[in-house]
């Protein structure tokens, strides 16, 4: 469940800051690896 959770805050964080493609798909791992590491979801 907590990789749902943080795989939808990090889309919508990535479909806000995120311009083309390419840097959409890069904040979103970001995002995520972020969040994992942290623990955000958990």
């Amino acid at each position: 469940m907590s990789k749902i959770l943080r795989g939808i805050a990090a889309g919508y964080g990535a479909k806000k800051l995120g311009g083309g493609c390419f840097s959409t798909i890069l904040i979103f791992v970001l995002l995520w690896w972020v969040l994992g590491h942290f623990g955000v979801f958990r």
